[in-house]
């Protein structure tokens, strides 16, 4: 079986042929940290950690960066309403933002760049553009010129020349005046009155927000990547411009596929502060609403369709999760152990079909609510039998011991949508610290140069279900697949 996907850029499903064969390089546009995050950012990144996780489960070796951006103009607003800095504002909500991730059990990225920190980046991107006379100096300003790059428009569908008179009287005058066309965009804007600024070529002033990502990219992955992500609203301008620049400076294709989530309705109608429906995850989350419960919702749906966060919908998922749940903290409550030398497909021949129907359904566009479908199967017998251990049925556990094949495949596909419940946490929480010691000892061999060792270190926790996940200063992070 082959994985497809959809690639924004050629409107169709394609299969997917990483540029390396078995290595994935993989960039999220992350998020601008001037607000707690919303159920928008919760649809997104929970289906790009499922991505991430179903090719680390196939046996791919994926590199995922994801970025913040900390200058903007709607955090430069907020610090100013609050009396504070651009960098407090930033430090506060990134803080925020993990503290939400990780309670929905989204795997931390390898890399978060910042665009702060990639000014250098930046600046060379620009001198790169402007020697290749597609970018344009105008009073302190830079400007990307859309005119001169042939095929601008390819992702979005947008004709530049059908759509001049459209842009016309949407900008200021003086910004007007400054472009050569309404679609020229920044990518160095002069430093203004009382707002922080850096210094360039240019004169003092911050980077245009496309140009972050892309030298962010550029930096992390380099000139071409897999794999592009985010949400349909990022396609026009964001992403549109985001190749425009990218290619115009290396000749390179940005990213061989380009993928985009559906927005997030509620009851109905487009999720917006100004209509009082905007939720956060923290105030979500914080209400009593269980992590994997909203995590089941946000898979029930293909992830590029519209999502329509309702209360019934919420419950109905609720439910879900209490029945998995119960299945999946079934194996804990026994003692089985969620991994073993013999493989369930031996142990259970008719476990060979719901493993098969699990890949077929993720490979045809991660469709997540088949997979489920299959986890749902799966758990059937196995909350049967957690029903009458809770009725006090003291022949349930010997009886169901022939289960536990069933109960560590549903234990494994869990793992690749991020399903989990407490009960499997805390025996994680126990498994890293027997981990700690495999890892002190694979870190000791690399820093003696025995590298096979560490190799075979690697090698032996990957066939017991454990991939290991080396990070920026030294930090070996785990997860199970």
């Amino acid at each position: 079986m082959t994985l497809r996907l959809h690639n924004t850029l050629h409107r169709r499903l394609e299969p997917f042929e990483p540029r390396q064969p078995g290595q994935v390089s993989i960039y999220c546009c992350g998020v601008t940290v001037y607000d707690l995050c919303h159920l928008g950012h919760a649809r997104s990144y929970i289906a790009w950690d499922v991505l991430r996780r179903y090719l680390l489960w196939r046996g791919y070796a994926v590199t995922f960066v994801q970025n913040y951006t900390d200058i903007d103009d709607k955090i430069l607003a907020r610090a100013a309403a609050e009396g504070t800095t651009m960098q407090i504002v930033s430090e506060r909500n990134i803080a925020a933002y993990e503290a939400d991730m990780a309670r929905l059990n989204i795997l931390p990225p390898d890399v978060m760049p910042r665009a702060t920190a990639s000014l250098d980046a930046i600046r060379s991107l620009i001198t790169d553009l402007q020697a290749r006379g597609v970018a344009y100096s105008a009073d302190g300003d830079v400007y990307f010129a859309v005119q001169r790059h042939a095929g601008y428009g390819r992702l979005s569908g947008r004709d530049l020349s059908e759509q001049h008179d459209n842009a016309a009287g949407r900008m200021q005058a003086d910004e007007e005046a400054r472009k050569q066309h309404p679609f020229d965009f920044a990518l160095w804007k002069g430093a203004r009155p009382g707002e922080p600024s850096f210094p360039s070529p240019w004169g003092p002033g911050r980077p245009g927000w496309h140009i972050e990502c892309s030298a962010m990219v550029r930096e992390t992955l380099g000139d071409s990547i897999d794999i592009h992500l985010g949400g349909a609203d990022l396609i026009f301008p964001h992403h549109e411009n985001e190749i425009a620049q990218s290619e115009a400076a290396t000749g390179e294709p940005l990213a061989r596929y380009w993928l985009h989530n559906g927005m997030v309705n509620v009851e109905g109608t487009k999720m917006s502060k100004s209509l009082g429906n905007f939720t956060t995850i923290r105030g979500l989350l914080d209400s009593g609403v269980a992590p994997m419960t909203l995590r089941l919702f946000v898979l029930q749906a293909h992830y590029r369709k519209p999502l329509d966060f309702t209360a019934d919908a919420l419950a109905a998922a609720a439910s879900g999760w209490q029945g998995l749940a119960a299945a999946l903290g079934l194996g804990v409550q026994l003692g089985w152990p969620a991994t073993g030398d013999t493989d369930p497909e031996v142990a259970d021949p008719d476990l060979v079909d719901p493993r098969d129907r699990f890949v077929a359904a993720m490979d045809d566009d991660l469709n997540t609510a088949a997979a489920l479908a299959v986890l749902f199967d799966l758990a059937r017998p196995l909350r049967s039998l957690a029903r009458r251990l809770e009725r006090g049925d003291a022949a349930a556990a010997a009886e169901g011991a022939p289960l536990q094949g069933r109960w560590r495949l549903l234990h494994e596909l869990a793992g690749v949508l991020g399903l989990q419940p407490e009960a499997l946490a805390a025996a994680d929480a126990d498994l890293d610290q027997a981990l700690a010691a495999r890892i002190d000892e694979r870190r000791q061999a690399k820093a003696e140069r025995r590298y096979a060792d560490a190799d075979r270190i690697r090698d032996e926790l990957r066939e017991q279900g454990i991939e290991l996940i080396d990070r920026p200063g030294g930090v070996t992070d785990w997860i199970r697949v």
